[in-house]
């Protein structure tokens, strides 16, 4: 097995190499370009005083600096490729060496406060899961990846997305060809309204228009020169009336099939090339191939035909040039190119879906198979049976820590255990415990590696209360927000997945009383149900409720030490009550007389 941080050294090593050799291929370019021109020049002055012009040293000089000026583009784009493959492989070490927040996709926009677990668990923003598993170039990627991320898959989509990214995780020139496809940019491809726009029905008439728009536009030119030919005006008169009558005509369904793909065509050009990848690609897997069999079906594949997609859409936003608005009339500019648009959507429409569907799993694949790849001391989880009721984890660590900061605890929840009572005092590690389950659980159900030594769970949804805050924009107050999540949390409880809640610090909104009543209440509501889980609390009196719950509520704490007059957390799960508290020796710390 590859060593991550080595083989991305190498690489980057050979990318720099690459870049400076280019560098200096560049320069020596510029610099014969700069020869030739000064030659030209010194040819141009000699011709001009002693009269030896000759149009074969023209030529010969023109052919020249062309060929230079194209061997400097190739050079150009042979450096910008070889730029962002070293970009890419430092991007990979730091993720590897944990300097990795805020430098990837944040996923802001896939944030919502209703989520049963997403605010909880960090999977979107800055620092999050997300950011530190999201490798695609394309929104459909990445929206694919944020839904695996907020919804639990099937067991029998687990198990296979597991055996497919065994092969993908060493596909390493494959993932850099996609991190360099295209200019390096955030490209505004909306796949939903692409589709939409690609599946709608045909709103411009047929190719016998096509034909008559095309034929006024010859008429125009051939009109146009008869005029100057022979100053005949009516014939120029009569093909613009015909335009214009066919500009009003058309002009509504026109901007409608125009508006629906506009300001695409650069995340066009990257879709192409990344189709053309996955068309190339020679996949060993059974399933890959099924999977990409479809972008390369007859009589086209689907790489070319998006690039034929792009073309026109340059077109279509070229309309808004100067140029576009002069010849526009004559010519019937927008409606030729609103029936090319037409044209393409009619003969490949239909099967955009299918091709922005594979491209957004296979992109959701290569995520999380970079991921495995660059922590190959994360294991795949194993699932248990569907009618099983297990969460067993040893040396379970938390991915979003750096592994020198991450202290890993083994947990067991089961038909005997099916939930434990974590008490502790303040920054124990209490809530860190529930995140890491959480988000072990997310990762395992997603497909993906886990954080840990070993992980053994059943098909599973998740469900969390950890973090709640007041609003008073909507009038509410923590305690409130946190019943309304517990509420949301227990009516995944219904269905027959099973459930894993964790809720940190339960109803710590009211009086000790209450919050035991509660507790009780509501714990055994979830035992009556498929559910095991995780309830920390510093309140001593919430872990009575072992005493009622016939063993299968299991206490266990988290402890601290005061040396020097400092607060010391070793963050290790131990079985049992905790002894004491650490508030008020806290609060003296900081300087009250207590």
């Amino acid at each position: 097995m590859l060593d991550p941080r080595q083989e991305y050294s190498n690489r980057l090593a050979l990318r720099l190499q690459t870049l400076a050799a280019k560098d200096r291929l560049h320069a020596r370019i510029g610099n014969l370009k700069l020869v030739v021109v000064l030659t030209g020049i010194l040819l141009a002055y000699l011709s001009l005083s002693k009269d030896l012009f000759s149009g074969y040293w023209v030529v010969a000089l023109l052919g020249v600096y062309l060929a230079l000026a194209l061997a400097h583009e190739l050079v150009i784009r042979a450096k910008t490729r070889a730029s962002a493959a070293a970009g890419y492989y430092r991007q990979g070490i730091a993720r590897i060496e944990d300097r990795w927040p805020g430098t990837g996709q944040s996923g802001d926009r896939f944030r919502t406060e209703d989520h049963v677990y997403a605010e909880d668990l960090d999977l979107f923003g800055k620092g999050s899961l997300f950011e530190l598993l999201s490798t695609a170039r394309l929104p459909m990627g990445e929206n694919r990846l944020a839904d695996w991320l907020r919804r639990p898959s099937p067991k029998p989509v687990v198990l296979a997305r597991q055996e497919l990214l065994a092969e993908l995780r060493e596909k390493l020139d494959l993932r850099e060809d996609l991190a360099i496809a295209g200019e390096n940019l955030r490209v505004r491809l909306d796949p939903e309204s692409l589709i939409g726009w690609a599946e709608r029905a045909p709103e411009l008439p047929g190719s016998v228009w096509r034909g008559v728009v095309l034929a006024l536009a010859m008429a125009a030119i051939a009109t146009g020169v008869y005029y100057f030919l022979t100053s005949i005006v009516w014939p120029v008169l009569l093909v613009l009336v015909l335009e214009g009558f066919l500009r009003w005509r058309l002009r509504k369904k026109a901007k409608a099939v125009i508006e629906g793909v506009s300001c695409n065509a650069e995340g066009l050009v990257l879709f192409s090339s990344i189709l053309e990848l996955f068309e190339k690609e020679p996949f060993t897997s059974s399933e890959l191939q099924k999977l990409c069999r479809p972008l390369k079906q007859s009589p086209m594949p689907a790489s070319p035909v998006i690039r034929r997609l792009a073309r026109i859409v340059y077109w279509i936003d070229a309309r808004h040039s100067l140029l576009a608005h002069l010849v526009d009339l004559p010519f019937l500019y927008t409606l030729q190119v609103a029936f090319a648009a037409e044209a393409w959507r009619r003969r490949w429409g239909a099967r955009m879906r299918a091709w922005v569907d594979i491209t957004a799993e296979m992109e959701a694949l290569l995520s999380l198979a970079t991921y495995s790849f660059e922590h190959p001391a994360d294991p795949f989880p194993e699932l248990a049976e569907e009618s099983s009721l297990a969460f067993i984890g040893e040396d379970l660590g938390h991915p979003l820590i750096p592994n020198a900061k991450c202290v890993r605890n083994s947990v067991r929840l089961d038909r005997d255990t099916r939930v434990m009572l974590v008490s502790g005092s303040n920054m124990s590690g209490k809530s860190t415990l529930l995140r890491t389950m959480g988000i072990n659980a997310v990762l395992a159900m997603a497909g993906a590696p886990i954080r840990g030594k070993t992980l053994r769970l059943s098909p599973l949804s998740v469900g969390t209360s950890i973090r709640r805050t007041d609003s008073l924009k909507q009038g509410r107050s923590g305690f409130y927000t946190e019943i309304l999540q517990i509420r949301r949390v227990c009516k995944l409880a219904v269905n027959s997945t099973a459930l894993l809640f964790l809720f940190d610090e339960l109803l710590e909104g009211t009086n000790s009383k209450d919050r035991r009543i509660g507790a009780e209440g509501l714990l055994k509501t979830l035992l009556n149900r498929r559910a095991i889980g995780v309830v920390t609390t510093h309140d001593l009196a919430l872990t009575e409720i072992t005493v009622s719950a016939n063993g299968l509520v299991r206490n266990m704490h988290f402890e601290d030490q005061v040396k020097d007059g400092k607060m010391h957390f070793d963050y290790r799960l131990r079985e049992g009550l905790i002894a004491k508290s650490n508030a008020l020796e806290l609060m003296r710390l900081m300087g009250f007389e207590i």
